[in-house]
Order: C-alpha cells, then sequence, then structure tokens
C-alpha cells in the first residue's frame, strides 16, 4: 500500500499544479502524512532546474505552516487523548520530566529532526504537546526545514541526476554530518 502511494506521488511531478501538490504534501507531511515532500520535490527540481529555489521556497513555507499545525495538534489534542492515556498509567510525573527536558534542549532537538529523515510530525506535535515556546519552535523549523531543501534543490541544481543518486545512496550519512554540525553549532553558541 505504501508503495502505491509513494508511486502515485512520483507521478506528480508532472502535474500543472505540481507545485501546489508540493505544498500540501509539505504541510500535511509536517503534521500526520507519512511520506515526505523530497519525493516530489527531486523529480520537480530535476525537471525545471531554473525554479529551483521556487520550489525549494514553496516546500520550506508549506513545512513551516504544516509544523505549526502539527503543535496546535499536541497543544490542543493532547488533552483530549493523551492526558487519559498518561493518568491511565500513573505516567504524570514521567510525563513532567519529560517535557521539562524537552523544553530545555528542544530548540536543539526540534532543528535536527527538522533537518533529519525522522518524521518531523512526532516533535511538531510533542512540541505542542509540551507547550515549548512557539517563537523557538517556529525558528528552529524555519531554520532547519529550510536549510534541508534549499541543500536539496541547490545539489540538484548544480548537479543535476547524479546528485540524486548521491543524495539517495547516502542521506543517512548526510543527515548525521549535518546533525553533529548543527549540534555543535549551537553548544558552541551556549557554551562560548
Amino acid at each position: 500500500m505504501l508503495k502505491k502511494l509513494y508511486d502515485k506521488v512520483m507521478d506528480l511531478a508532472d502535474h500543472p499544479k505540481a507545485l501546489w501538490i508540493l505544498a500540501i504534501m509539505s504541510f500535511a507531511e509536517s503534521s500526520f502524512f507519512p511520506i515526505p515532500p523530497d519525493v516530489l520535490l527531486i523529480p520537480m527540481v530535476i525537471a525545471v532546474p531554473t525554479r529551483a529555489w521556487k520550489i525549494a521556497f514553496f516546500c520550506s513555507v508549506s513545512s513551516l505552516f504544516g509544523g505549526i499545525f502539527g503543535y496546535i495538534i499536541g497543544a490542543y489534542f493532547f488533552e483530549l487523548v493523551g492526558q487519559p492515556i498518561v493518568d491511565f498509567y500513573h505516567l504524570q510525573a514521567q510525563f513532567e520530566r519529560f517535557q521539562q527536558s524537552y523544553n530545555e534542549y528542544g530548540a536543539i532537538i526540534v532543528a535536527v529532526a527538522g533537518f533529519s529523515p525522522v518524521p518531523y510530525k512526532v516533535f511538531t506535535i510533542a512540541s505542542g504537546v509540551t507547550n515549548l515556546d512557539l517563537t523557538t519552535f517556529i525558528i528552529a523549523s524555519a531554520v532547519s526545514r529550510s536549510a534541508r531543501f534549499f541543500l536539496v534543490a541547490l545539489l540538484l541544481w548544480k548537479y543535476g541526476e547524479p546528485i540524486r543518486e548521491f543524495i539517495e545512496k547516502h542521506l543517512a550519512k548526510l543527515t548525521m554530518l549535518f546533525c553533529i554540525f548543527l549540534v555543535g553549532a549551537f553548544v558552541l553558541l551556549k557554551y562560548v
């Protein structure tokens, strides 16, 4: 089933309204949809490299708004669904410790999640659940999501099809390298 959905998304790259489909997909992926927008972003940039920056911009902005929607889901619907589960298992003390820890490192957590291939939606919702400062969430999300999508667009614009194969083959390593850089930068800013 997931393979069919993936194939369908790949076919959308040629659609006349592909940019709007990408925006909707990017929004949805940041809050509830399972497939990352890269599967549409990559073929779109390869097909029309002159629109790489516009495509990355649409993807980034839509993802940010989708992340805010995920935050709202966590902030306003946790009480309805999540809190009864926490109460049933008597986990309120553990949840409060998690919440405090998450908020202490929230900017780093959101930034790493926003750039990496981990499901970003989990962190957008968790940010709302823990009431992470909304400004911190928005800044970390905007920087990391834009960095991710503009980097993909830049590499595809500059190197085309060979870079697509390289990215797909080494995505985990490239993401880990960027995350190490990102965490290192946050540590430097905090302690220097």
